[in-house]
This record gives C-alpha cells, structure tokens and sequence, in this order.
C-alpha cells in the first residue's frame, strides 16, 4: 500500500512537472519534433503611446529555410522562400525582389521558425518568466549584424503562441499565431515561386 501511494505521488509530481514546462523545455520539443507547421497570425506594432498598424496574415513553413509568409490585411504581400532563394513579392507594385537565402535566416526572427535546428550557434537564450499565461523565452541574437536587439518567444503546450521583435531603434512589433497546424502532410511543389505575370523581378 506505502509503494502504492509513492508510486502515485511521484506520477503525480511528473504530470505537474510536464504540465508547466519551462519555456526552453518547450521550446526544445518545438524544434525537435516540428518539422513543418502552417496557420494564421496578427502582427502589431507596438509604439511608445499607442498601438501602430496591425496586419495580418497566414503562414506555412518547412524545415529548414522554406516557408510562405503572406500578408492579407490591410494589403496584400507575400515572402517566400524555397530553401535557397527568398523571394518579396509586393502586390501593389507587381515587383518580385529576390535575394540567395544564405545566410538571409541567420540571426532573424525568421530563423526562431524557418531556421536548422541549431539555433543557440546564433542566439543567447534565457528564461524569461511567465506572463499572458505563455511561458517566454528570450533569444538575443549574438551577431551585431542584425537589426533586432532581442526576441521574445512566448509557449504554451509546446509551440509558439507569441513572439515580441525588439529592434535596435526601440520599436516593437507583437506576433500572434492561431489556428497552427504541426507537420501538416505538404506537396513536393508548395514551396516553389512561380513569378506572376508581368511582375518586374529586381535580383539583390
């Protein structure tokens, strides 16, 4: 009967234990087991005395260095990239700019998603408490060659619900995702560019 209750008090500390994982232990289960990913997000702008532009948008993303980020609201532009090329396309000026993926990802936000699995080569990561009822993980980017000073990664149940952009001018921008999908089955071609008809494609 006393191994009974020990063994249930123990599996009891073990469940609390998984249910509020640290944010870096939530983060490392995201990189290891999520291959690809897909669903929506807002984006805010965070000013010092008020909200800025909110956009919005939907994403899909593949291991390592492949993704489609397009904004929706309130205009249309798409970022892709096919694991070697990113590609910009806006819209409203029907202008495709495209650049070699490289080291494009390196230490930028799109790296915490998109990138290998060997983030800590160019990030610092430490804990950063509990608010909003996410678990935050605070990544700061050990190149001086980047615009953003520090990211915020907020978790729950083992994905990215939020990211905080910090750049080196002291703005803000909030990322929120919804409605995610993890290792949806892709197609061999979903990630590849088509130029739409007529666009200029300027090469940098």
């Amino acid at each position: 009967m006393r191994m009974l209750k020990t063994t249930l008090i123990a599996t009891t500390f073990l469940i609390a234990g998984a249910a509020h994982a640290t944010a870096l232990d939530q983060f490392k289960s995201f990189v290891a087991g999520t291959r690809s990913a897909r669903g929506e997000f807002t984006q805010t702008q965070v000013l010092k005395t008020r909200t800025g532009k909110v956009s919005s948008g939907t994403f899909v993303f593949a291991r390592p260095g492949k993704f489609i980020w397009t904004y929706q609201k309130p205009y249309e532009q798409l970022l892709q990239a096919d694991g070697e090329t990113l590609y910009l396309y806006d819209k409203d000026l029907n202008q495709v700019t495209t650049r070699k993926l490289g080291g494009a990802l390196g230490s930028s936000p799109a790296a915490i998603l998109f990138g290998s699995n060997d983030l800590e080569k160019n990030f610092t990561l430490a804990e950063a408490g509990t608010h909003d009822g996410l678990e935050w993980l605070n990544a700061t980017p050990k190149s001086k060659d980047t615009t953003f000073e520090q990211i915020g990664i907020g978790l729950k149940d083992g994905f990215p619900q939020a990211m905080e952009l910090k750049d080196n001018f002291g703005q803000t921008v909030m990322l929120k995702f919804t409605n995610v999908q993890r290792n949806p089955a892709l197609g061999a071609q979903t990630f590849k560019f088509d130029v739409p008809k007529g666009a200029e494609v300027v090469n940098q």
